[in-house]
C-alpha cells in the first residue's frame, strides 16, 4: 500500500480536533499559553517560563496544530513539518529582529516558514538537529564512516535497520547515496533519473521499520543494528551507552528544526525568556539534552568543547558538511505530485512477484 508522501498528518487532525473541547474547557483565557507536545521542549527551559504564562502540554503535535485559531494562545512550540501545515494568515510576525539578529544565517529559512526573501519572520527557530546512523555493537560498519549514506546498504543490516518514518527524508538519504544534489536544488527533470527507482526500492527492502519514534529502543533492544535517527535523541546516550556508535556522513543529512510560532492576535511575546536559550547557563543544560541552537560557531565553541570532540561535531557539524545539510522547504503541487509517484513506484515487491 502506497503512503502518502506529505499529507500523513492531515489523519492525526482528527485527534487533536478533538482535544479542542478539553482545552478550550480548562481556560478561561486570562493566562497566554505555551502549547507544546511531549518531549518538544527542554523541561529546564520551560520551568522558568513567566508569569502569567502557562505551559500547556499536548498529546501530540497535531494537538497543537489544531488549536491555532483557539482564544489563549500565546506561542505555540512545532517541529518543522507540523509548522508547515499551519495557514500562515492564522500566525502573526514574531517581531523580536534582536532575537533572531543572534541566530546563523542558515536559520532565516525556517523564520520566514521558508517563505519568499523579505516575508517577515513568522516564527523562532530555537534548535536544530541532524539525522545521524546510529549503530548498536557495529564497530566494523562504523569504521567505514567514509561509504557515508551507502552503508545503510550493507547486506548485513538487511532487516535490521530503522529507517525515518517520512518518505521524503528516506528519499533525500538515496539523492545522497547516489551522489545527487539535495531535492531543494533540483530541477523537475532530476525525478526522471533512471537509478532512482531502483536504489529506493534497495532501501525500503532493507529495513525492519520505517519508525524513528521507536528507533533508539529497537536499537537498544537488540532488535535493530542500525537507525536513522535525529542526533538530538541519541546524543546524550553517546556519553553513557559504549555499545551506540553515531557517525554523520560527509554529504549532510536533511535538517529538523524546533519551531515557536506566534498565532494571530497572540499576547506580547516574553522575548527576555526567549533569549535565555540562547545563552550560558541554560544553553548548557539543553546541549546536555541534545538540543542545540542554530547559533553562530563561535558562540557553541566554548560549551562544545567539555564534549568529547566526536560528540561535538555531531551537535554543530564542520562547515563543509553543515553547508550540504538542507531544509526541507515545502514541495510545490507539481513536484509533490512527482514524489509521490516515484515513491509508489518504488515500492518493494512482494516476495512472489520476480525481479529485483
Amino acid at each position: 500500500m502506497a503512503l502518502p508522501l506529505l499529507h500523513r498528518r492531515q489523519l492525526l487532525h482528527l485527534g487533536g480536533l478533538a482535544c479542542l473541547a478539553l482545552l478550550g474547557g480548562c481556560s478561561n483565557g486570562a493566562e497566554p499559553q505555551l502549547l507544546y507536545a511531549p518531549g518538544e521542549l527542554p523541561s529546564a527551559w520551560l520551568k522558568t517560563l513567566p508569569k502569567p504564562w502557562r505551559g500547556q502540554p499536548q498529546p501530540s503535535p497535531a494537538a497543537v496544530l489544531a488549536a491555532l485559531g483557539k482564544p489563549g494562545m500565546g506561542l505555540l512550540q512545532l517541529s518543522d513539518g507540523w509548522a508547515l501545515d499551519a495557514r500562515t494568515d492564522q500566525l502573526d510576525p514574531l517581531g523580536a529582529p534582536n532575537l533572531l539578529d543572534q541566530l546563523a544565517p542558515f536559520a532565516a529559512g525556517p523564520s520566514r516558514l521558508f517563505q519568499d526573501e523579505g516575508t517577515p519572520p513568522l516564527a523562532f527557530p530555537w534548535a536544530f538537529s541532524t539525522w545521524v546512523l546510529v549503530f548498536r555493537n557495529r564497530a566494523d560498519l562504523a569504521r567505514r564512516r567514509q561509504e557515508g549514506w551507502t552503508l545503510l546498504l550493507e547486506p548485513s543490516l538487511k532487516g535490521r535497520l530503522v529507517l525515518p518514518s517520512s518518505p521524503r527524508v528516506v528519499m533525500e538519504l538515496v539523492l545522497r547515496q547516489l551522489g545527487l544534489p539535495s531535492e531543494g536544488s533540483w530541477h523537475a527533470a532530476g525525478l526522471d533519473d533512471p537509478k532512482l527507482p531502483d536504489a529506493i526500492r534497495r532501501l525500503r527492502s532493507q529495513a525492519l521499520a520505517c519508525d524513528e519514534a521507536n528507533g533508539l529502543n529497537l536499537l537498544l533492544a537488540g532488535e535493530a543494528d542500525a537507525a536513522v535517527l535525529p542526533a538530538r535523541r541519541v546524543l546524550p546516550l553517546l556519553r553513557s551507552d559504549t555499545r551506540l556508535q553515531a557517525l554523520l556522513p560527509e554529504s549532510g543529512s536533511p535538517l529538523i528544526w524546533s519551531l515557536l510560532v506566534r498565532p494571530a492576535g497572540a499576547a506580547p511575546l516574553p522575548q527576555a525568556w526567549l533569549a535565555e536559550v540562547l545563552k550560558p547557563p541554560l544553553l548548557n543544560r539543553l546541549l546536555a539534552k541534545g538540543w542545540v541552537p542554530p547559533l553562530p560557531a563561535e558562540r557553541l565553541s566554548a560549551p562544545l568543547s567539555a564534549w568529547p570532540e566526536p560528540i561535538a561535531q555531531l551537535m554543530l557539524p564542520a562547515p563543509e558538511v553543515l553547508a550540504r545539510c538542507n531544509s526541507l522547504a515545502p514541495l510545490s503541487a507539481p513536484k509533490r505530485i512527482q514524489w509521490q509517484a516515484l515513491w509508489d513506484q518504488a515500492a518493494p515487491k512482494a516476495p512472489n512477484q520476480s525481479g529485483a
